[in-house]
C-alpha cells in the first residue's frame, strides 16, 4: 500500500532511550510513559522472538531492539499510517534487521501468524471498551484508547495463538479492570505469575497494573513491590533508571 507523508503533519521525536528518535502524527497518537513500563517490566531472553499486539508507532519495538537481547521483535499494527510510521521509525534507527512491522489485525491472528511461533509476546492495548470515558477526537488515538478494533480477550487469544506452552505474555492495562483482565487470562491458558501495581505517586491509589502470565502455566502468582512513578513534580528514581537517567 502506498502511502502518501505530508511532512506537516508529522513530528521526529527523541525517546530519550539510548539516542532513539521515533516518528508520529502530530495531531494523532503520540506515546506516553506506559511502553516504557511495559518494557522495563518484561524479562526477554537472548535470541527471543517477541510480538507486541497493537504497536501503534513501534515505540515498544524500539525500546526492546534496544535495551533487550530479542533477536527480532515484530509489530503488528491495524492502521496503515501508523504501520508505516512504525517502519520508518525502525530503518531511521538503524534497527529494521530486528524490527518488523506487519499491517494487521490481531483478530485475524491466524490468517497473518503461526501458532507457537513467538517466545514472548506484549501488549499495551486499549484500555477502555467503547462507551466508557470520552472518545479521543482523531480515528489514531480513538483506536489507540479505546476497543474499536479488538476487546481485551481478542488480545489475549491473539497471544495465546501464537505462544507455546511456557511462553510468556505481558501487558499494561488499568488497575480497574485488574479483576477481569485475570479472570480472561485464566481463560486463555494465560496463567498470571507476576503483578506489579503502578501509582502515581505514594499515598495514592494504584492507576495502572503490569502482569506476567506464562502460557499452560500452572498456579501461584507474586506481587511485587509498588511503581511509584513520581516524587513531587519530579519522575522518581526508578522511572528515571527506565531512561538511564540518574
Amino acid at each position: 500500500m502506498m502511502i502518501n507523508h505530508d511532512p506537516d503533519s508529522e513530528t521526529l521525536d527523541d525517546l530519550r532511550l539510548g539516542g532513539l528518535k521515533i516518528i508520529q502524527a502530530s495531531d494523532g497518537y503520540r506515546f506516553s510513559l506506559d511502553p516504557v513500563l511495559m518494557c522495563a517490566f518484561a524479562r526477554i531472553g537472548e535470541g527471543e522472538t517477541v510480538f507486541d499486539l497493537g504497536t501503534g508507532a513501534g515505540v515498544i519495538p524500539l525500546i526492546l531492539a534496544k535495551r533487550s537481547p530479542a533477536k527480532k521483535i515484530v509489530g503488528i499494527e491495524l492502521q496503515p499510517q501508523m504501520a508505516d510510521r512504525a517502519r520508518r521509525s525502525a530503518a531511521l534507527n538503524a534497527l529494521e534487521d530486528r524490527i518488523e512491522i506487519r499491517c494487521a489485525d490481531i483478530r485475524a491472528v491466524r490468517e497473518w501468524g503461526q501458532p507457537q511461533s513467538a517466545d514472548v509476546v506484549v501488549c499495551n492495548p486499549p484500555f477502555r471498551v467503547p462507551g466508557s470515558g470520552r472518545i479521543a477526537p482523531g480515528d489514531e488515538r480513538a483506536a489507540a484508547r479505546h476497543e474499536l478494533a479488538g476487546s481485551l480477550d481478542d488480545f489475549l487469544a491473539a497471544a495465546a495463538y501464537l505462544l507455546p506452552d511456557g511462553g510468556r505474555f505481558y501487558i499494561i492495562h488499568l488497575a480497574e479492570r485488574l479483576a477481569e483482565l485475570l479472570a480472561l487470562m485464566q481463560q486463555r491458558r494465560l496463567a498470571p505469575k507476576r503483578l506489579r501495581c503502578v501509582h502515581s505517586r505514594e499515598g495514592e491509589a494504584a492507576r495502572l497494573v503490569l502482569v506476567e502470565g506464562r502460557r499452560g502455566g500452572g498456579g501461584g502468582m507474586s506481587v511485587e513491590v509498588p511503581l511509584y512513578i513520581y516524587a513531587g513534580v519530579d519522575y522518581t528514581a526508578e522511572v528515571l533508571a527506565m531512561y538511564g537517567e540518574d
